[in-house]
């Protein structure tokens, strides 16, 4: 019920959100003789922050066709590769038709980027896959929203999640492969590389982990002290809502994208706040440039996907409520989840200084999981001045992490050549 309000609200705004776009448009266009009016200026920023205020935010495009490799400009196609009910695995293939480009980019470390399933798409992580692609074979996965997958698809459970991990690890191949994983699935991705391990399978070259809850009980944050507060029954009767009949998944439980990006907000309402009332001053000066930057960001910020409520649900119980990775209890599929099992490759764990999701600590706790992994192939590096999004996004990310990153990846990687039928890595 909840959930079919929301969406009636959304039909009663949709319409005013639509006319605040028109009357923008409007008051600003050149050509447009109302512009030309007194305070036409003030009318078309107010109109437009209305609107972006009240507007739907629909899955955006990650709009990556060229990058700089290897000192060109090459051509990029994001193709699928592989596609499961709950997620696709992307690869982003780039082209260039000069021979030593070619050579070039074939030797290059082969990526898989595991972007997080807590609320927001996969194109978050757009910057990071850019900026990887520079040095890179970039993979990714994009989780697809709940509520577009028919309940006669299945349940979406937290060893689902593992089990997908696995079949794209499989499908890539491990000997050279270098996972990333982005604060939430750094979890998952640590069990699904320990079970692999345990059973005696090629485990990846690498493993880098950034901003992510592998011991929430160092530094707990407020998200860590939402879900210790409350009893998983809360969460089961509060923020769990079935998606209603106007989408392919209807009957579905879910935690809804729309709840998840209330939580967000409120977890810094005057910094938004403020980027709005920003936002409006530099229309009204004219200033473009920042403008446009507010609305990337809010583009991206504010497209929101639901969750299936399984995996939800056992995500705040297994590693925010009882803790069972660090406590090594956790149990998936009837095996043990052992972290000390993984002997090969190297591990390389990423925090921001200042990271009010994922405190200080909780991520750098793999290495003391991950006993088995030589300690010279063991890196811990903490990213001063920066915040959770910034260790994989923005300035920082590029021009201070991705470096420290890249090196570590080439430091590990075994260089093969692949893909000889064509022009292309």
């Amino acid at each position: 019920m909840f959930y079919s309000l929301h969406e009636a609200q959304r039909s009663l705004i949709n319409p005013f959100s639509y006319w605040s776009e028109a009357v923008a448009q409007m008051f600003s266009a050149q050509e447009s003789w109302l512009s030309q009016w007194p305070g036409a200026q003030r009318i078309a920023a107010a109109s437009e922050l209305l609107y972006r205020i009240g507007k739907d935010y629909e899955k955006p495009e990650f709009g990556i066709h060229q990058v700089q490799a290897h000192g060109q400009d090459v051509a990029v196609l994001q193709h699928t590769v592989l596609e499961m009910p709950f997620c696709r695995l992307l690869r982003f293939k780039r082209y260039s038709a000069g021979a030593r480009t070619v050579a070039a980019v074939r030797s290059d470390p082969v990526v898989l980027v595991v972007a997080p399933l807590s609320g927001h798409h996969s194109t978050l992580l757009r910057d990071t896959v850019r900026t990887l692609l520079q040095d890179h074979k970039v993979y990714i996965t994009d989780w697809v929203d709940a509520r577009m997958v028919p309940t006669e698809q299945g349940d979406f459970h937290l060893d689902t999640y593992i089990d997908y991990i696995r079949a794209f690890i499989t499908h890539i191949g491990a000997e050279n492969l270098h996972i990333i994983s982005v604060c939430q699935p750094t979890v998952p991705v640590l069990a699904s590389v320990s079970l692999m391990a345990s059973g005696g399978e090629t485990t990846p070259a690498s493993l880098t982990m950034m901003g992510g809850p592998i011991d929430p009980r160092r530094n707990p944050t407020k998200v860590n002290d939402l879900a210790l507060n409350r009893p998983l029954s809360w969460f089961r009767n509060t923020v769990v809502h079935p998606v209603p009949g106007n989408y392919p998944g209807h009957g579905r439980r879910v935690y809804p994208g729309f709840l998840q990006h209330t939580g967000f907000i409120a977890m810094n309402p005057g910094r938004h706040c403020q980027s709005h009332w920003d936002f409006y001053r530099n229309l009204l000066r004219g200033d473009l440039d920042d403008a446009d930057a507010h609305r990337r960001f809010y583009d991206e910020y504010n497209a929101v996907l639901d969750m299936a409520a399984d995996y939800y649900l056992e995500t705040i119980d297994v590693v925010f409520q009882q803790h069972l990775l660090p406590k090594g209890q956790w149990v998936v599929n009837g095996q043990p989840v052992r972290p000390q099992d993984i002997t090969r490759g190297a591990l390389l764990t990423i925090e921001g200084e200042f990271d009010d999701i994922s405190g200080a600590g909780q991520t750098e706790a793999a290495h003391e999981l991950c006993s088995g992994i030589a300690a010279a192939n063991q890196q811990h590096f903490t990213v001063e001045g920066a915040g959770h999004y910034g260790i994989f996004n923005g300035r920082r990310w590029r021009q201070v992490v991705y470096p420290q990153l890249r090196d570590f990846i080439r430091a590990h990687h075994h260089p093969v050549l692949g893909d000889e039928d064509t022009d292309s890595d």
